[in-house]
């Protein structure tokens, strides 16, 4: 089949360093073709190298050619690339123009309405004429990533690029995702899938490269490559996608942290309502849901971060002030909060081992030379290396800064630490490595305790003591995780369940969406 994209012996050198080495691949129409790897491995940036963006100051050899035409681009987080100070229509409404202009006139506006229309549909975002009204910060995330695939289908891309689509997506809205791409595929448009998620890999691409250290290491046919991978670390990769082991996470200790019934509001909208909750030492409350439901809201009121809510909160039975600008140091250190959006949380203009150690020397007093020791330790303990670190964070991965993130909480030596999402960018071995160090820390420090929200019903099996489960900012079950994980009481949590199953190797028969010669 001929290629509608192709990259041969691409080579992107920065500072001297190959990030992307000797690395080829060929892109057939109306296929999918996934690029997997951990964190840093050069997913992303072989798939913009489709589109001929580079980083900064990259050195590049090789030939990358697309004799299809144009490269569409579907980004992690597609808010980004929309102008917030226009509306839908508008922004589609311009590109459509474009594809009519030979038209006469009077007919230009009513035809590109309809091209509108019709990429829309074909992006399966219902409700259009709606969606057209709203400005980009009125759609969820997910009707903005449709949005912007359809901008790449109006203006007639025969690839798309899709990076990350499913990353902090609960398993309804992966799978949603996974259905949108496969009807992408099924017009004949090739599909570059750039992901960690190795079960959407599974359900949807047909070619798999698996990346490490920017180098191809294993390629082939989805199949055979998870029947029979023929690379160690192509087999290390799958491997860390299994079940994760439970053994010796501790018994609960005292009440560290209460919440008394908790009404939270965005404006005049009440968007969280929970019952009161109780958080012990040695426990983890995984709360999950789908995106939307309130889980990070819950996160948020928690740390002081959003204060339009009614409640109680109790630290050690002491009254725990509802805004952080109100909250002591200790009460500060106390409790740490790491956000899903890691590059956010960082300042672009400083080294991260600098950000890292000034938690330790802030909220703890500690000297500098002293903090500068604990970050180091830290930060290489979850996987990083001093030379990285010493970077600014442009220079660090999505997951890599994740990481960084967690030290940086850590270093305040929280009594109860909230994680938002803090999994859902990486890769498969270094999401049980971090779930790893979590467990671990949960073991050696006594005090500890943790809250960790998660669209993923794994990463809850892996580490939760209890689970809550949230739908329309309402907690519909809560209870110990072994009971909620195998004998959901709630349609909700049961639906959640059973398509998580359903995109699971092993959790019964694999989900593959209707793809081109298929029914």
């Amino acid at each position: 089949m001929s290629a509608v994209a192709e990259i041969r012996d691409l080579r992107v050198e920065i500072d001297g360093r190959a990030i992307v080495d000797a690395v080829s691949l060929r892109v057939a129409a109306g296929k999918v073709t996934a690029l997997v790897g951990t964190s840093g491995s050069g997913k992303t940036t072989t798939g913009l190298a489709l589109l001929g963006e580079y980083p900064a100051g990259a050195r590049v050899t090789g030939d990358v050619r697309v004799p299809g035409g144009l490269v569409g681009y579907v980004p992690q987080h597609p808010g980004a690339v929309l102008n917030p100070a226009r509306r839908v229509g508008a922004l589609l409404r311009d590109i459509a123009r474009t594809r009519v202009r030979e038209l006469p006139r009077p007919e230009r506006r009513a035809a590109a309405h309809q091209r509108v229309l019709r990429a829309l549909a074909s992006a399966q975002l219902p409700d259009a004429e709606a969606v057209l009204r709203r400005y980009p910060h009125q759609l969820s995330g997910g009707q903005q990533q449709r949005v912007v695939l359809a901008q790449a289908l109006l203006l007639g891309a025969r690839v798309v690029v899709a990076d990350e689509p499913t990353t902090g997506q609960d398993a309804l809205t992966k799978r949603r995702i996974v259905d949108r791409l496969a009807a992408v595929a099924r017009q004949g448009i090739a599909v570059v899938l750039l992901s960690h998620d190795l079960d959407v890999v599974r359900a949807l691409a047909d070619e798999v490269l698996v990346l490490r250290e920017g180098r191809v290491v294993e390629s082939g046919p989805v199949e055979r490559l998870w029947a029979a991978p023929r690379h160690p670390w192509t087999a290390e990769l799958l491997a860390a996608d299994g079940p994760a082991d439970r053994a010796g996470l501790p018994a609960a200790g005292k009440e560290v942290l209460r919440v008394g019934r908790l009404t939270a509001r965005h404006g005049r909208s009440t968007v969280l309502r929970t019952p009161a909750l109780s958080l012990r030492t040695g426990e983890c409350l995984a709360v999950v849901g789908r995106s939307g439901s309130g889980k990070t809201t819950l996160g948020r009121c928690l740390a002081g971060l959003h204060r339009g809510h009614d409640g109680e909160l109790l630290l050690d039975g002491a009254p725990l002030p509802r805004s952080l600008r109100d909250r002591t140091r200790a009460q500060l250190g106390a409790v740490q909060y790491v956000f899903q959006d890691a590059r956010a949380a960082f300042d672009e203009h400083r080294p991260v081992l600098a950000q890292v150690a000034r938690t330790a020397v802030r909220l703890r007093g500690a000297t500098e030379a002293d903090a500068l020791a604990e970050a180091v330790a830290t930060v290489t303990g979850l996987g990083l290396s001093e030379e990285q670190v010493r970077r600014e964070p442009a220079r660090l991965s999505g997951g890599e800064l994740q990481r960084a993130a967690l030290a940086r909480a850590l270093l305040a030596r929280p009594r109860v630490l909230i994680c938002d999402e803090i999994t859902s960018g990486l890769d498969a071995v270094t999401r049980r490595g971090i779930l790893g160090t979590l467990a671990g820390l949960l073991r050696d420090r006594r005090d500890l305790s943790l809250v960790l929200i998660t669209h993923d019903l794994g990463t809850a099996a892996a580490l939760a003591t209890r689970i809550a489960v949230l739908d329309g900012g309402e907690i519909v079950e809560e209870g110990p995780a072994q009971r909620v994980l195998t004998s959901p009481e709630h349609p909700f949590t049961v639906s959640l369940l059973e398509t998580t199953a359903r995109m699971t190797p092993g959790g019964g028969p694999p989900y593959r969406p209707a793809r081109s010669g298929q029914a």
